[in-house]
């Protein structure tokens, strides 16, 4: 597929990377020369200096031929505009672009992303995406990430494995025996720096992180399985009140009842917004770095306290500081602790500060994108590593090559691994001897260079 990424700041240099090792021809454009030169000295891509909103521009990345175009420019109106050329002129066929601004999102006026007015066929909004990213963590309770797919029935759960775990060294098919009403399957684990894809004699040993693929309805078994027994968190302490907990705090409203949410908010005009705006949500104007102000935010009661601020440093602080206002070592442990971080070298500072969770906007827009760039059956993808695995959900069509076969002769790859199958209502943990039919929507794993074998075996077209 012929791929235009307009924008090579960090999330356009992560696209343009997965997809062009996924055999994809890709052409990249942003104004900056550095960031050009940076893309073409370590990728193989096509990369042009220039504005992308010059038709001349997109004429010169061959824009006539193109299937798909992403903007992710850090200009909404840019990326908007980009999208009305590339239809206007050379009538690509799929436009995505990332928009920022809550104004343009508001569902009032969604109406304008049309052919007839402004030609955008898929909006990502970071913002929304990392408040309904961590509304998913904080109702999965110990769980490190929670993603829903086949319509919620089942789920991708990222756990990490601690002491805590009865089943430390057991083999993966000895598991099954020991909880045999659980339907759930290990996919993948991350062990040290390495990712491995489980066979049935391996086991699971302390500090992995599993990826397992479950039916919905037994999170809190499979949790507890695993060693969690964590609760929903009732005292929710938001420490910066921009777009990110702004949704998240009217999300929780929504969904989560007996959940109290409190937002430190420095800006007093940004904090008077957020009070007219939230119905069950206290609002606190002051700096979430002053100790006073933590004082008359009860930090010490909370059980969740998320630094979501747009400084990085300041998130690190307010984790700081949840330590230095704990009593003991246990109140540390039972407060969940999660910072909003854009440098990936903080990621190194995670464990020292004893933050829970390090949340990654460019990772979270990624996966968004990326759920966009196959047609077809493929209904879901989320990104593991870095984008070297995705977790995909795709439906068996009448040409599929996988129909009446059993899972054992269906000769898929070893970077393929099968989770679950959604069968009309029902969710199925595939056992070896398990016979694929029409209809079926499948969950898996797939390393990202065996992606155009995933498209010939479930018969996807690309656009």
């Amino acid at each position: 597929m012929n791929i235009i990424i307009c924008g090579a700041g960090r999330v356009g240099f992560t696209i343009a990377k997965q997809l062009s090792e996924q055999g994809h021809s890709i052409t990249v454009i942003d104004q900056s020369s550095d960031d050009i030169q940076k893309i073409d000295e370590v990728l193989d891509v096509k990369a042009i200096v220039g504005k992308a909103t010059y038709p001349s521009i997109l004429e010169k990345a061959n824009a006539s031929e193109t299937d798909m175009i992403i903007a992710v420019t850090r200009n909404d109106e840019i990326n908007m505009v980009i999208c009305q050329i590339a239809f206007s002129i050379f009538k690509i066929p799929k436009k995505i672009a990332r928009i920022r601004s809550q104004d343009y999102l508001n569902p009032k006026f969604t109406r304008v992303y049309n052919k007839e007015d402004l030609p955008i066929d898929v909006i990502i909004s970071p913002e929304l995406e990392i408040a309904r990213s961590i509304q998913r963590k904080l109702e999965a309770p110990g769980a490190l990430d929670s993603v829903p797919f086949a319509d919620n029935k089942i789920r991708l759960l990222e756990i990490l494995i601690n002491e805590n775990c009865n089943l430390i060294n057991i083999k993966l098919n000895e598991l099954t025996k020991k909880h045999p009403n659980l339907e759930a399957n290990i996919i993948g684990v991350i062990r040290g720096d390495k990712f491995l894809i489980p066979k049935k004699n391996d086991d699971v040993q302390k500090g992995d992180k599993i990826y397992v693929i479950i039916n919905s309805s037994q999170m809190a078994e499979t949790l507890e399985a695993f060693g969690h027994n964590e609760k929903i968190s009732k005292k929710i302490l938001i420490v910066g009140g921009g777009n990110i907990g702004f949704n998240l705090a009217k999300n929780l409203e929504e969904t989560l009842d007996e959940t109290r949410v409190k937002i430190v908010e420095k800006n007093k005009e940004r904090a008077e917004y957020l009070a007219n705006e939230l119905n069950d949500t206290i609002i606190i104007n002051g700096d979430g770095l002053d100790e006073e102000v933590l004082v008359e935010a009860n930090l010490e009661e909370a059980e969740t306290v998320l630094a979501l601020t747009n400084d990085d440093e300041d998130n690190l602080m307010v984790s700081v500081l949840v330590e230095k206002f704990a009593k003991d070592e246990k109140e540390i442990e039972d407060k969940r602790t999660m910072a909003l971080i854009n440098k990936p070298n903080y990621s190194l500072l995670q464990n020292s500060l004893k933050i829970d969770d390090l949340i990654d906007p460019r990772m979270n827009t990624v996966s968004s994108i990326l759920k966009h760039i196959h047609k077809g059956t493929i209904e879901n993808a989320y990104t593991i590593l870095n984008g070297e695995y995705e977790v995909i959900e795709a439906e068996i069509i009448e040409t599929s090559e996988l129909i009446n076969k059993e899972l054992k002769k269906s000769n898929l790859p070893e970077e393929i691994r099968i989770g679950a199958i959604l069968r009309e209502d029902k969710v199925i943990i595939p056992r070896s001897n398990f016979i694929f039919q029409k209809d079926d929507r499948v969950v898996f794993l797939a390393k990202k260079d065996s992606i155009s074998v995933v498209e010939n075996i479930f018969r996807i077209s690309s656009i």
